[in-house]
């Protein structure tokens, strides 16, 4: 499997632009090529997520429920609300809604959108690594650095940022967010739900909760009850 690539997704290679080969009119009928997507959630995370896309995906609209950004545009997309999604029947749904505050949230928020799990994109970042060996569920994100090794897994609608490590043996439970530059040792068990702050570091064999929140840095020794916030160096639960 080519480096980055995910078992039963189509991914297209879209060449780089190279003075004498491929010119501008090249590029352009490339990108036409490409399937459409729709961005649920006009946010850091989709911003941030964009050149994973745009390597496999021509995006055709942001969706965002907050009206103070709606008739707005970037690069020429436009943002639009949530109900506008029945405008693109065919396009590619990708949710990338989520935060520290709102993540125990996105399970409902993709719920509310009543699409067959067909209609979601996975997307990974070319700079990603995912091991043959490894799989991952509809929906999820893998960015710049991240890497999923020999027999990991990550759920579905999984938003995964840069430079962060699934382990062998480990599973990231659907619906979870894990920061910039985290490290999840083997045999971990990350619940549904969850949050993992940049920098957190999993003991290998720990098992975190449904619905946790994990905070930056925190260095996870002992299991996280369902729920429960923890931080700190080794990581306490918060009264």
């Amino acid at each position: 499997m080519d480096k980055g690539a995910v078992p039963g997704e189509d991914r297209r290679v879209v060449p780089v632009f190279v003075p004498g080969a491929a010119g501008p009119r090249d590029l352009k009928e490339m990108e036409l090529t490409k399937p459409d997507l729709v961005v649920v959630g006009f946010s850091g995370n989709a911003l941030d997520a964009l050149s994973a896309i745009e390597a496999s995906f021509r995006v055709v609209a942001f969706l965002d429920d907050n009206a103070g950004l709606h008739g707005r545009d970037f690069e020429g997309v436009p943002v639009l609300p949530v109900a506008a999604l029945g405008r693109f029947p065919e396009a590619r749904v990708l949710c990338l809604i989520g935060s520290e505050r709102s993540y125990r949230h996105r399970a409902a928020i993709i719920g509310r959108l009543g699409l067959p799990e067909a209609r979601f994109a996975t997307v990974v970042h070319p700079r990603a690594e995912v091991s043959r060996l490894a799989r991952i569920g509809a929906g999820s994100v893998l960015l710049a650095g991240a890497q999923v090794v020999s027999n990991g897994v990550v759920g579905r609608h999984v938003i995964v940022l840069p430079q962060s490590v699934v382990h062998h043996d480990s599973e990231v439970g659907d619906f979870t967010l894990v920061g910039t530059g985290v490290i999840v040792a083997g045999h971990v068990r990350v619940g549904p739900g969850c949050y993992l702050g940049s920098g957190s570091r999993l003991k290998n064999g720990v098992t975190v909760g449904e619905g946790a929140l994990v905070g930056m840095g925190a260095n996870v020794l002992r299991d996280v009850p369902p729920g429960a916030t923890v931080v700190g160096n080794p990581a306490r639960v918060l009264r």
